[in-house]
């Protein structure tokens, strides 16, 4: 049995906070219902015991997108069992803890409501959390009078989105932790180790081999001018930071990071999976195809194919098709373009595109797995090479201090 903390609505209507024992959530979810409860929020006992320290950490008032996506699943649920939005609303913001961002945010959402705005009024005016396409996604809802299933969609891609973003990310954990490491033993090989056999070989008095007197330079530049490399870090760190932060030259470093082998592939994938999921989620809760497309080319982080997909709204507006500029811009997966074109073509464009998403998502897997197949071994064979390019050097030292024949 585990233990598992539980944020419910009883049949009374109110809040309720407790501990409970069971085999695992779904025995949970099945004995609030049979309680007459509305299940909002189960955790294992374990991460809600961190709770408090997450909610009491300072400095970071701004809602995040795990939370902007879980106010829209308990949103979802509370709206699906036939609560009204502003009581909703209100069971919200008593289930979250009164120092979180959260709990701010969806007080003056509530406020608003009750003034009389709607709710996609109401989350625009807390500027910068909520994004175009989920205030229109909203907006659309509320056009069309049903907004449990838009924000049960919206709950579904939010939750994709993040997944696809954790696995990209979660992929590039391994190679990091493997440079790290290379660096950190070069560093210990070059500060502690080659300065123990430096004076060794001064105390010689003979010409070192051209290998070790390399290796001793880089051992001396690292101890005497290790802050010249850190300055030179933060500077590169700087200006690849402001090269980004300008338009103008974050489009010529996309274009560039597009030619790179494999890499340019993955960023094409995963692209091509964002903006298939992002059109069948709208086209799906009636938003027209123009202004979906408009919307969907905001959640594209490469401005280069940003661009490209801008050139497809100009061919829709022209009265022509959407995935003729997208195919000669040579940019997206030739197959995602063919799929979304049959789609056109065939009048099931929203159904082309929810399997290019899943397609490309899988792809993306693989992808990745193909990435890292190629590049953990160069990373390990590469610092094999230089530790053992150092021993070497050593070595090679040693034997002609002491006149033996290499």
């Amino acid at each position: 049995m585990a233990s598992y903390f539980i944020k419910a609505i009883g049949s009374d209507g109110e809040a309720i906070e407790e501990y409970r024992e069971a085999s695992d959530e779904a025995a949970v979810i099945r004995s609030l219902q049979d309680e007459g409860c509305i299940p909002i929020r189960i955790l294992p006992a374990d991460e809600k015991s961190f709770s408090w320290f997450r909610s009491g950490r300072k400095g970071k008032p701004s809602i995040n997108q795990k939370e902007v996506g879980l106010f829209t699943r308990e949103l979802a649920t509370l709206l699906n069992a036939g609560l009204p939005l502003d009581r909703s609303l209100t069971v919200l913001m008593r289930l979250s803890p009164e120092e979180s961002p959260l709990h701010t945010l969806v007080d003056e959402v509530l406020e608003k409501v009750k003034g009389g705005s709607n709710l996609s009024d109401a989350l625009e005016a807390q500027k910068g959390v909520f994004s175009r396409f989920y205030l229109n996604m909203i907006r659309a809802g509320e056009a069309g009078g049903g907004l449990e299933p838009v924000l049960d969609r919206l709950s579904s891609h939010l939750e994709s989105s993040k997944e696809l973003k954790e696995t990209v990310s979660t992929a590039m954990i391994y190679p990091i932790i493997l440079v790290v490491i290379a660096v950190i033993s070069l560093a210990l090989l070059l500060t502690f180790v080659v300065p123990q056999f430096t004076e060794m070989f001064e105390d010689a008095g003979k010409e070192l081999p051209i290998p070790t007197q390399v290796v001793v330079a880089l051992s001396d530049g690292l101890a005497n001018y290790w802050w010249v490399i850190l300055l030179g870090g933060m500077i590169l760190f700087s200006y690849m930071r402001s090269q980004l932060a300008d338009p103008d030259r974050r489009y010529v470093w996309d274009k560039r990071f597009l030619k790179l082998p494999l890499v340019g592939d993955l960023i094409s994938k995963v692209q091509v999976a964002s903006l298939s999921q992002t059109l069948a989620t709208l086209l799906s809760n009636g938003v027209p195809l123009l202004a979906a497309l408009s919307i969907a080319r905001e959640t594209l982080t490469n401005r280069v194919m940003a661009e490209k997909v801008g050139f497809s709204a100009d061919s829709l507006k022209e009265g022509r098709d959407m995935s003729g500029p997208l195919i000669e811009s040579g940019l997206f997966p030739n197959m995602a373009l063919q799929m979304i074109k049959l789609g056109e073509e065939s009048g099931h464009l929203e159904e082309m595109l929810e399997r290019v998403a899943l397609t490309y998502d899988k792809e993306i897997k693989t992808a990745i797995q193909r990435l890292l197949a190629i590049l953990e071994p160069l990373l390990i064979v590469g610092l094999g090479i230089m530790i053992a390019g150092i021993i070497i050097s050593i070595l090679m030292a040693i034997l002609s201090v002491n006149d033996l024949a290499f």
